[in-house]
């Protein structure tokens, strides 16, 4: 994707921007450990600078991450490590039901852990959820150590009853994190309108922002699909508008 925008002339220049100015047109920015020099400034920008799954900061966490543990089912849920393997889900709203009827399709099984007493998932999805056959849910119920094999990949994970403070060490291969996303929005905070999540408003069906000239594609302003390719396929009506401007 990089060398076919290059091919088209543009020109990417890999720096970080630590300020922005949206008030008027032309529109400011300044590059990290340069803002006391004199402003960049822009016709338009296209804010695409993401989401961050949110992270639990369990034992184990980081050796992991990426070698049996991942926040995006879709993503890596086919992967062989996982196939025909226990896997594990935490988190109790729509996200976390949708991700773990998705790997009923690769692994053995699939536990889905929520901290409190019920779901938070609509009534459709808590249905479906709690009446497949490959699927167990433990309420009240948190993560704790996650320990591998040999190789380097995940093999067990300790899970803690909230209520009971009991612990039981448990064969999982795999780890889904369903507990939700932070989208990096912190460099717009109060220029833009956003939700009470963060995530930037557009209107439906486009990539428009409420100041004109200010475009928003990808995970910085779609909760549901967090697929990179989202925000690549968003761009295409934003060069449209420039091209014909």
């Amino acid at each position: 994707m990089r060398k076919q925008s290059e091919k088209f002339g543009t020109e990417i220049i890999t720096e970080t921007v630590g300020k922005v100015d949206l008030s008027s047109r032309p529109f400011k920015f300044w590059v990290e450990n340069k803002e006391g020099k004199e402003p960049q400034t822009a016709d338009a920008i296209i804010i695409a600078t993401g989401a961050s799954a949110r992270r639990l900061n369990l034992p184990g966490e980081d050796k992991y991450w990426q070698n049996g543990i991942s926040a995006c089912a879709v993503c890596d849920g086919a992967v062989p490590i996982f196939r025909n393997k226990p896997l594990v889900v935490i988190g109790g709203g729509d996200s976390a039901a949708e991700e773990a009827i998705f790997l009923t399709k690769y692994g053995s099984h699939v536990t889905v852990l929520v901290r409190k007493d019920a779901l938070r998932a609509s009534k459709t999805m808590a249905k479906r959820l709690l009446a497949h056959k490959k699927v167990t849910v433990r309420f009240n119920t948190v993560g704790g150590e996650i320990t591998g094999d040999s190789r380097g990949l995940m093999s067990h994970m300790v899970f803690k009853d909230v209520k009971t403070g009991s612990e039981e060490k448990v064969e999982a291969n795999g780890l889904f994190y369903a507990v939700g996303h932070d989208p990096a929005t912190a460099l717009f905070k109060n220029q833009i309108d956003t939700d009470d999540e963060g995530y930037i408003i557009t209107k439906p069906g486009t990539s428009y922002t409420n100041i004109e000239g200010v475009f928003a594609a990808g995970d910085v302003q779609d909760k549901r699909y967090r697929q990179a390719i989202t925000s690549a396929g968003m761009f295409t009506p934003v060069l449209y508008f420039f091209l014909t401007h």
